[in-house]
């Protein structure tokens, strides 16, 4: 036997020796990840009379999504009382989900924007824990549409490429006291069954920054908004028959600070604090759960806050995230 042929049949040996080792380390790996996740997800401190873990390790999850926001300023110019209404383009997603023992993977696809025919940009970011959970998304927009008012004559009116951008980020989050019994993952994220009714108060706090410009012929518009807010609301988880789970819940939070103007050619015009200034997070949700192993329904988070006085200036914003599902456990 040459020297290459030797050389090739040791290599040949050396590999199925090692072959077999490297499958029984990675499967002892395997092992273990599995049962720490496993002892993870079934150690949660809850109530079982109200609340239980589904008896299955992975969850796939089809989702529907729309995204829709709006921003409307009142007050007195030097032409008469105003108001503004402008509502960006909407944004319909589809995205996939995969669960396992609580550990979750999501992708997601914007046809129009694979087609062209959308061009603002948005991310999100969401967290539903049982004690701990936060909502936070990003939206740089140009696309408007909307109507400008004075002294009760209207005009409608259409944003084009580069009059317009407002940039927006909005952040909550709480925490619940009573997440023994009431359970937020089982109406935002399916990891979770209630099984009876239950609610709990909870705390809250909200963060919320905008930049927006605006250039028309020789005019500009410019204006910041900068508030964070502190409070607290109420949650409640209502199971009104085997499969069905009812959510509502609406966090108000006071704003504590507020750092807001607008710079109208040039000239900076502060916002005038009036009491009381508020970031409400609220949602809703439907879940029904179809057998033992599939599941479908709709929630919807709305993010709403107003700043300054109506008299003089004011600015109220909404964003809205709307979901419909259907999902199956493995």
């Amino acid at each position: 036997m040459n020297s290459p042929t030797r050389l090739f049949t040791v290599t040949v040996f050396l590999c199925a020796m090692t072959i077999p080792v490297v499958a029984q380390k990675t499967y002892k790996i395997n092992r273990f990840v599995d049962s720490v996740l496993t002892l993870r997800y079934w150690r949660a401190n809850i109530d079982s009379n109200y609340v239980t873990r589904p008896h299955t390790k992975w969850t796939l999850t089809g989702r529907y999504n729309v995204t829709g926001s709006d921003i409307q300023t009142e007050g007195k110019g030097s032409d008469g009382h105003f108001v503004s209404h402008l509502e960006a383009e909407r944004k319909s997603t589809l995205s996939v989900g995969v669960s396992y023992l609580g550990l979750s993977l999501n992708l997601s696809l914007n046809p129009a924007k694979l087609l062209g025919k959308y061009h603002d940009y948005e991310i999100g970011f969401r967290s539903y824990g049982r004690r701990f959970g936060f909502d936070i998304s990003y939206q740089d927009a140009s696309n408007f549409k909307g109507t400008y008012e004075v002294d009760g004559v209207k005009e409608e009116f259409t944003t084009s490429d580069g009059m317009y951008n407002l940039r927006t980020l909005n952040a909550s989050a709480y925490y619940v006291f009573n997440n023994r019994r009431f359970s937020y993952p089982a109406a935002m994220t399916y990891s979770y069954l209630q099984r009876r009714s239950a609610g709990s108060f909870m705390l809250a706090v909200s963060g919320q920054g905008q930049h927006g410009k605006a250039k028309e012929d020789e005019e500009t518009l410019d204006f910041k908004v900068t508030n964070i807010g502190i409070g607290a609301g109420y949650g409640y988880n209502y199971v009104p028959g085997r499969g069905w789970l009812l959510h509502i819940s609406a966090l108000p939070t006071l704003i504590v600070y507020s750092n807001s103007s607008i710079t109208f050619n040039g000239t900076k015009i502060p916002f005038h604090y009036h009491f009381p200034e508020l970031i409400i997070t609220s949602r809703v949700a439907v879940v029904r759960q179809i057998g033992s192993k599939k599941f479908t329904g709709l929630s919807v988070v709305y993010n709403y806050s107003k700043i300054g006085s109506d008299d003089d200036l004011s600015i109220r914003n909404s964003k809205w995230l709307a979901r419909l599902y259907f999902g199956f456990r493995l």
